[in-house]
């Protein structure tokens, strides 16, 4: 699949070098050593797009964590963090017609942390005020529905006033179907087959990774999790794994306390590099990274002491 990433003069063994990603919309060189790209192959069904990488941390680059993948301009989204439906709207106007704001409803949420799903009641509403009239599907650990009921009902006179005042919204839009999840394939349509794993991630009973299966592309997405066997067999040569990390030599910076926590919770540079060894992926994006004082090249650097396949620093709205 990644041969058919058409990349402006810059081959794509120099873009894993620099730590770039591989597709997205141009912009000037960052951080992370990027550089500026055309969008993948048209001929492509199959986009995914990092509406957000971001963290707990409140990074004004980074929006909440949040995918979409896209599939014949239809979209499904992944989590749901702070500023996903700008997100959405912003890669819209980069070009992705299957993002437009009324075109979001359905959802799959790997866990109910908050930075995960502060977007949620964004989801809710902001599409139906631009005229979306069918529910949201969400799908999602158990405890989705009560989060949703609690939602609903925050802004319960919100919804009053527009469907009864002078904008005369449509009574359908901002309903929810929830649905609650356990693992195995959750969710089929002609154009995708979703399937969930459970993942570990502290004190959280319920938390999933999510396999896409498009006509064109395999996706796995891990979700917050330390390292699991399950997403190695999940992915086994799927065309893209987006999976969080963190930076090694920051966490050795961490007290014994947040050590603890990071480590039953989440994913090191080394850990990742040994996963993805045996998982093989087309391409390895890295999102909801943490770095605690190390730089992007670093991450890049302790990942490449185990792993010698292609790997990107993700940044949001980069496009695969």
């Amino acid at each position: 699949m990644l041969g058919k990433l058409v990349i402006r003069g810059v081959s794509l063994a120099l873009i894993v070098a620099l730590g770039s990603a591989c597709c997205g919309p141009d912009r000037p060189q960052s951080e992370a050593g990027r550089t500026s790209l055309v969008p993948p192959d048209s001929s492509l069904r199959t986009q995914v797009v990092l509406l957000g990488t971001g963290t707990p941390n409140a990074e004004p680059d980074r929006s909440g964590p949040a995918v979409a993948v896209v599939v014949d301009d239809t979209p499904y989204l992944v989590d749901l963090g702070p500023g996903v439906v700008r997100r959405a709207a912003a890669a819209y106007q980069a070009g992705v017609e299957g993002l437009a704001v009324p075109k979001l409803k359905t959802a799959f949420i790997t866990h109910l942390h908050t930075d995960h799903t502060l977007g949620y009641p964004d989801l809710i509403f902001t599409p139906w005020v631009l005229e979306r009239d069918v529910p949201a599907e969400v799908y999602g650990p158990k405890g989705t529905q009560a989060m949703t009921d609690h939602l609903l009902a925050a802004y319960e006179e919100d919804i009053r006033i527009r469907i009864d005042g002078l904008e005369r919204a449509n009574t359908e839009g901002y309903k929810v179907n929830v649905h609650e999840i356990e693992p195995g394939l959750i969710y089929e349509d002609e154009r995708v087959r979703v399937t969930a794993f459970r993942v570990e991630h502290g004190g959280w009973v319920q938390a999933f990774g999510f396999r896409f299966d498009t006509p064109d592309r395999s996706i796995v997405i891990s979700g917050d999790t330390r390292p699991m066997r399950g997403i190695v067999e999940h992915c086994l040569a799927c065309d893209l794994l987006i999976h969080e990390v963190y930076s090694q030599a920051g966490f050795e910076r961490r007290s014994p306390e947040w050590q603890r926590y990071h480590a039953s919770s989440h994913t090191s540079s080394l850990e990742l590099g040994e996963l993805a060894a045996e998982a093989r992926p087309g391409l390895l994006v890295l999102y909801h990274q943490l770095l605690w004082g190390s730089t992007p090249e670093e991450l890049l650097a302790e990942i490449r002491q185990v792993y010698d396949g292609p790997v990107v620093y993700g940044a949001d709205l980069d496009i695969f």
